[in-house]
């Protein structure tokens, strides 16, 4: 990419459309364009055809999802699914429309069966039944997956597909209603040590093992991708190790100074039993996570204090 190219982030005020500005901009790309959804919804095909002819940006970074934890997902099951492949389709088919060459989808690791091989590698799309909580933000995100795969194939677009494990960091979601598991345990740990409480309730049984990836590791991931000219294709992306959601919960208590014990809420769903990507194809090219866990809790659990206990991120456009 040209330090002058115009790059349109969308989802830029979500967690990891954030980062990758904040990327992009460290290193010195100065034509980045963004939009807030009040400007321009995804989930319009017209004003999304015509934003994009209009503007022409020569990259896409396609951030923008409606996105949430189990509970989120396996509640507004429709919402997730709709709203999702509306905003897949629009913009793929609007950027090629647009003429743009290079975009990067980022998609989710949900997209693999639920009980795949593990490490789980990125050819294993599509050889089993999904994970039933999120499988209608996994179906569109695979959606979103063959559009620039196919797109490709018949259009000689450039469009490559990210698929992230677990992300976290500044600017995530901490709306217990509706957030993942790391900064639900930041945000609840924090309020129990507030509170003076003795327990911490984790759903499920703690046995899951969960990958988690720091969300500026992701970005500059993406942008490693770009950089490095690849036209197409799947690229898992995450550290190469997993962690059980009980020390998961240990190492958010130690950061967050709460002495209390776990107590284990077994009425609510696991989700998967384990889900730990390969990476071998990104570091085959040159990129591995830098951030170690419980340096990423800890900035976590910074950006979280900075912005008060009743901030509330979004991954939206």
């Amino acid at each position: 990419m040209d330090k002058n190219s115009k790059i349109y982030v969308a989802g830029h005020r979500g967690m990891v459309g954030s980062a990758i500005t904040r990327r992009l901009s460290a290193s010195g790309y100065t034509d980045i364009l963004t939009r807030m959804h009040g400007e321009l919804d995804l989930t319009n095909q017209a004003a999304v055809t015509q934003f994009l002819v209009t503007e022409k940006p020569d990259y896409i970074f396609m951030a923008a999802a409606k996105v949430g934890g189990i509970h989120a997902n396996n509640t507004f099951r429709a919402e997730f699914l709709y709203q999702n492949l509306l905003i897949a389709a629009n913009v793929v088919n609007a950027a090629w429309q647009a003429g743009v060459q290079r975009m990067l989808f980022l998609g989710s690791s949900c997209i693999y069966p639920r009980d795949c091989p593990q490490p789980i590698r990125e050819e294993y799309v599509l050889t089993g039944p999904l994970e039933q909580t999120n499988e209608p933000y996994a179906v569109a995100k695979i959606a979103g997956v063959k559009l620039c795969e196919n797109y490709n194939r018949q259009y000689g677009t450039q469009y490559v597909s990210a698929m992230p494990t677990n992300l976290y960091g500044p600017n995530d979601n901490y709306d217990l209603n509706n957030s993942h598991v790391l900064p639900a345990l930041i945000r609840k740990a924090h309020e129990a040590k507030l509170r003076g409480e003795t327990d911490l309730v984790v759903w499920g049984s703690g046995r899951p093992m969960r990958e988690f990836l720091f969300v500026d590791d992701m970005a500059d991931a993406c942008v490693f991708i770009m950089e490095s000219g690849i036209d197409g294709g799947v690229f898992n992306v995450g550290t190469g190790k997993d962690v059980a959601i009980s020390d998961l919960a240990e190492t958010v208590m130690k950061v967050v100074g709460f002495k209390g014990r776990i107590v284990y809420d077994q009425t609510k769903p696991d989700g998967t039993p384990r889900k730990l990507l390969s990476v071998e194809r990104l570091k085959a090219l040159g990129w591995q996570a830098k951030t170690t866990l419980i340096d990423g809790i800890e900035k976590a659990y910074a950006d979280f204090c900075a912005r008060g206990v009743a901030s509330v991120g979004s991954s939206g456009s």
